[in-house]
């Protein structure tokens, strides 16, 4: 029997149940919308396309800006916040030059795709960082952290920006004139990266050390593990070895167990850590000397104060650095109708272990302190016997003074200047602007003591002077030791010390009165530092800055250019305060 023909099911015509076209109108209205289907589907497509190439180049792009912050960050603990900025960016354009130009060549000689050695280049960077801080007194400040970052930095800027060049040579630029296409994607590509890597810095400063993540070295795994999701691939197993290290043996990892390990090799030397933290100014720590019985604060590449562990504390601590004990000098100085200490009040600008401000308030002065940097006034109470009653400002010095010079116009007894940071002082706290705010809150018959730590074979120190003489009509100048030979100059290269200046709003030569056993607050460094000694001539100061005037807000660049020569001599000096080993240790 013939099989039985199945009548055609309802809707089950090739059209998915639509009507077929009858009319020419209608065919032609069919093939309008299908062709519409078509070009929305390939508009979409090509979108989607495009969407993925541009993300992904972003993507790459900003984790190269964080790195490259990332790594100038690690470098500040060994070479100081100035001497690892000042070649850091010719690294970065070098390696964006190399990187853009040889793509191509890469992807020819390579074995694998360029981006699947990104992950293992970012992961080993906290090794090779590790075993070339150990090398920092050999490559010197001046070329260590470029040597540093062209080892460790410079391959991964190269490889990111070659696979960034791959990346966008699937961008479609047909929309845009032939004559800037070409250019595009270039300088673009370093419009973008400038963007996120100034404003991550601005971020990763406020928030760094609040996890141990939010670390120089946490910050290098985060962005190590970030490369690895964006490329995963079998090589990845060659990372394990650096995760290890990075796990068990680098104690600049912010963790107890490193903190421990750190702790083990410091103490076979003589020393400990105390205590340490990554803040907005630096990476701070505190240290013991057992040997020679100190303890000091470090802030990257420098020392904010000491204190000897080996005498007694009576009303104050025995300070390792005279500087400190010679700005309490201010309550010293001759003035008329000098209130007493019970009635006087100051002002401490920068805190450090807290020296200057912990005598003033022992003799009962009212004693206001600002300070930028929370972990360096947690520390200076903690462990360097802060006192209690005082006021405290944890705040920027120039934005705290330009809201309250008005409120606090001639308020201030005495005013005590002394801010370092990074190797060299913060330039606009030096300003005539500022230090005109500072005069503007200091009483009529009041003193102010300032400490600027300079080269005087350089001109930034003359025109810091000049600047200072500027705004106060009467001043004395003295440095913290006695001056080098001119031979010791000669073979160093560098007058390297504490200037200090003593000044008053009067036109009244500036005296000092014969301390007292009360002034001494029973301390034998105070009895035999307190009174400056060492007075300074002008002639003492390069003759280069006679001619270059003040220093104004807008016109800090005079300092600017000479700042790297003098935090490399900054540098040297530290060298011989404390062993290249501890300082490589942090």
């Amino acid at each position: 029997m013939p099989p039985r023909k199945q009548p055609a099911k309802k809707g089950s015509s090739q059209t998915g149940g639509k009507k077929p076209p009858e009319t020419k109108e209608d065919f032609e209205k069919e093939l309008k919308l299908l062709a519409g289907q078509a070009k929305e589907e390939t508009w979409a497509n090509w979108a989607a396309q495009q969407g993925i190439v541009y993300g992904k180049a972003l993507a790459l792009i900003a984790l190269m800006a964080i790195y490259a912050n990332v790594s100038l960050l690690t470098l500040s603990p060994v070479y100081g916040q100035i001497a690892a900025t000042r070649l850091h960016q010719r690294v970065v354009w070098s390696a964006l030059f190399v990187g853009w130009g040889a793509n191509l060549a890469l992807r020819r000689v390579l074995p694998v795709k360029t981006i699947k050695l990104l992950p293992l280049v970012a992961a080993y960077i906290p090794m090779a960082q590790f075993f070339l801080f150990q090398a920092s007194q050999t490559f010197g400040a001046k070329i260590g952290p470029a040597i540093t970052e062209g080892l460790t930095l410079f391959p991964l800027v190269v490889l990111s920006t070659a696979c960034i060049a791959d990346i966008l040579e699937n961008a479609d630029l047909s929309g845009l004139p032939k004559s800037i296409a070409g250019s595009v994607p270039g300088l673009g590509s370093y419009a973008i990266y400038n963007f996120v890597e100034k404003d991550s810095m601005r971020q990763m400063i406020a928030q760094i050390g609040t996890s141990v993540l939010q670390t120089r070295v946490g910050l290098e795994l985060v962005l190590a593990s970030t490369y690895s999701i964006m490329a995963r691939s079998k090589l990845l197993a060659w990372a394990v070895p650096a995760l290890v290290h990075a796990a068990f043996y680098n104690t600049h990892l912010m963790t107890p167990m490193a903190t421990s390990s750190l702790n083990a090799t410091l103490q076979a030397d003589g020393w400990s850590l105390m205590d340490r933290v990554e803040s907005t100014t630096g990476y701070i720590s505190v240290l013991n000397n057992h040997k020679d019985g100190f303890r000091v604060m470090r802030c990257d590449h420098s020392l904010l104060g000491g204190e000897w562990t080996k005498f007694p504390r009576k009303i104050v601590a025995e300070p390792i650095y005279s500087v400190f004990t010679q700005l309490e000098a201010v309550r010293l100085v001759q003035i008329p109708n000098k209130a007493p200490d019970n009635k006087a009040k100051a002002l401490n600008i920068g805190l450090g272990i807290g020296t200057s401000p912990s005598a003033l308030i022992a003799h009962g002065i009212d004693t206001t302190i600002v300070e930028i940097d929370p972990v360096v006034y947690d520390f200076s109470k903690k462990y360097f016997g802060l006192p209690s009653n005082h006021t405290a400002v944890i705040q920027d010095a120039i934005s705290w003074s330009q809201s309250n010079k008005d409120e606090l116009r001639e308020y201030y007894d005495y005013i005590v200047h002394d801010v370092f940071t990074g190797g060299a002082e913060p330039i606009p706290l030096f300003t005539d602007e500022f230090l005109a705010s500072l005069k503007q809150m200091l009483k009529p018959n009041g003193v102010i003591a300032i400490n600027y730590a300079g080269d005087f074979t350089l001109p930034p120190l003359g025109i810091v002077i000049n600047t200072i003489k500027e705004v106060f009509p009467s001043c004395r100048i003295f440095r913290e030791g006695e001056p080098p030979s001119m031979e010791t100059i000669e073979e160093t290269g560098r007058d390297f010390d504490n200037v200090i200046v003593f000044c008053t709003k009067t036109s009244e030569k500036v005296t000092f009165r014969q301390p007292t056993e009360r002034d001494f607050l029973g301390s034998l460094a105070r009895k035999a530092y307190l009174l400056p000694k060492h007075e300074v001539d002008e002639s003492a100061f390069s003759a280069a800055a006679a001619d270059a005037g003040i220093l104004r807000v807008n016109e800090t660049e005079k300092l600017m250019e000479w700042h790297d020569m003098s935090a490399l001599g900054h540098w040297a000096v530290m060298r011989t305060v404390i062993p290249s080993h501890i300082w490589q240790s942090w």
